[in-house]
């Protein structure tokens, strides 16, 4: 039996963090939706108290954002809002810390500074809603906890801005990106070794915010990822690219306190060249 439980563990993060762990060989139990509805409670206090793992790794979450906004909000705030209560409540019946992945979309974008730890929050849409409801629960229940807000996350095991940029990239010649909402990407493996560094160095508990180092527009970050793909990239802004939920337009999340812990944080670019060495070198994957 493992002192480790991931939830969300079929999902671009939890994936990661599964590799990680198994690269180091530390056990864990893993499920995924189909073998733990976070939304039950009765099942997820079943599985907890029959495993009673000492951290749990939260990485199930709702992450469509548009359609967060009507068709399916109601399954939004059923996962991040309810499922998250539901596994703090667990995880602080048997004495478990808990790690909880939270979002940039809990502010507004309206600052044109670093937003810190601590800043006042305003969610603009129903997702960043949600998940600050999930961060709200979590800081009521547990005793022992970590909130990790990130953003803009890509990396090997799902859908992600990076794929879908090299994906279009072989059938157009000509590509249109938002050149007018600013933040930082975050590769799922630096995210996956936070997590882990936080747990292992028994770092304070408490809400922090881990995105690579750097920041840049969506428009900086697809010339950057197609920069050896022949296809011409330009701006547009948010106005010539409607979506139905409100993106904040400067996000950027100050790194302080992950760096004060001692984790060395790596530049978007350097995240972005070594997923794209790690990609180029797994044929199998489809982009």
């Amino acid at each position: 039996m493992s002192k480790i439980l991931i939830t969300g563990a079929h999902g671009q993060l939890g994936t990661e963090l599964c590799h990680l762990l198994d690269e180091k060989g530390i056990a864990y139990d893993a499920f995924g939706s189909k073998e733990l509805d976070i939304t039950s409670q009765d099942q997820v206090n079943a599985k907890f108290a029959e495993l009673k793992p000492a951290v749990v790794f939260h990485c199930a979450a709702y992450t469509a954002v548009d359609k967060a906004e009507d068709e399916e909000k109601k399954l939004n705030w059923q996962v991040n809002e309810d499922g998250t209560k539901n596994v703090a409540e667990a995880a602080q019946a048997i004495g478990a810390t808990l790690v909880y992945i939270s979002t940039d979309y809990v502010f507004d974008g309206t600052n044109e500074g670093e937003y810190q730890a601590d800043a006042s929050t305003n969610p603009k849409n129903e997702y960043g809603k949600a998940k600050l409801a999930g961060e709200e629960a979590v800081k009521s229940i547990m005793d022992q906890y970590y909130i990790i807000r990130t953003s803009w996350v890509f990396g090997k095991y799902g859908k992600n801005f990076v794929y879908t940029m090299l994906r279009l990239a072989k059938t157009h010649d000509h590509l249109t990106v938002v050149d007018d909402q600013v933040g930082r990407p975050t590769w799922t493996r630096t995210l996956a070794e936070f997590m882990l560094y936080a747990v292992d160095n028994q770092i304070p508990y408490g809400t922090y915010q881990l995105s690579n180092d750097d920041s840049c527009t969506w428009y900086e970050f697809a010339r950057e990822i197609l920069k050896n793909e022949n296809v011409e990239v330009s701006p547009v802004t948010s106005a010539e690219y409607p979506q139905k939920a409100y993106r904040p337009r400067h996000s950027i999340m100050s790194l302080d306190k992950v760096k004060a812990t001692g984790f060395e944080v790596p530049s978007w670019q350097n995240a972005l060249e070594r997923f794209m060495n790690e990609v180029g070198e797994d044929n199998g994957k489809e982009l």
